[in-house]
């Protein structure tokens, strides 16, 4: 499915999660830390300003009846310093009221409690779509496309499939653009706790170039690989 697909892509991102309600914040964290490199946790509005400032998260998820500042109030005052980051207001109310309010701050996805895991998997893949600029191609080179749905290649408009794990290592690459992956956090995320060693690794990296070119997936001798 494409919510699943576009949600992988939350991997190595992060999240602030602001609920005042304890029962409630307990089990959306349990999913939220399934998805996410790291949950950022605050239980009104002022922790929630302060928590922003110090970590800088890519999503954010914000109650909007809290003490010390509503959500509402913490959505303005994040909006004045980041206009494009992805927003799920999340509400007890129904009325129309509310849900204009929020939408004035340009959000990402408003969900009346109560909601269940699949429907903040859906506001999640909306978010991780915008975080690619809303688009389900990225693209890799001036000559290749990953399409996240299809889970495959685009190169002067042929489709080159990816299997399985072509696709998931790909997309660890897409999350962390730029940055060294060494050998070790690709076995930990592709395998867990089945090490396959270097030499598998070394495979699909092999793999997955003579697909996409040498040139967008660049080798840190005796370290890793990273997406150019």
């Amino acid at each position: 499915m494409m919510h699943d697909n576009a949600i992988s892509l939350l991997e190595n991102r992060t999240i602030l999660y602001a609920e005042d309600e304890a029962g409630i914040r307990e089990n959306v964290v349990q999913i939220l830390e399934i998805f996410f490199k790291k949950v950022y946790v605050a239980n009104d509005g002022e922790s929630a300003l302060l928590l922003y400032e110090e970590n800088f998260p890519d999503i954010l998820m914000v109650d909007i009846c809290m003490p010390n500042k509503d959500g509402l109030e913490v959505i303005s005052h994040i909006r004045k310093k980041n206009s494009k980051i992805p927003i799920i207001v999340l509400s007890a109310h129904r009325d129309g009221a509310h849900l204009w309010r929020a939408v004035e701050q340009k959000i990402s996805k408003y969900l009346t409690k109560p909601f269940n895991k699949t429907e903040i998997m859906e506001a999640l893949s909306i978010c991780a779509l915008e975080l690619v600029d809303g688009i389900l191609h990225v693209k890799l080179n001036e000559n290749v496309d990953y399409d996240i749905s299809q889970k495959s290649l685009i190169s002067n408009g042929d489709k080159m499939p990816l299997s399985s794990q072509e696709s998931r290592l790909l997309e660890y690459f897409i999350s962390c653009r730029g940055q060294i992956l060494s050998f070790e956090a690709i076995e930990d995320r592709l395998w867990g706790y089945e090490s396959p060693g270097k030499e598998a690794i070394k495979a699909l990296v092999k793999a997955l170039r003579k697909k996409t070119g040498k040139e967008v997936i660049k080798n840190h001798y005796g370290i890793g690989y990273y997406l150019a």
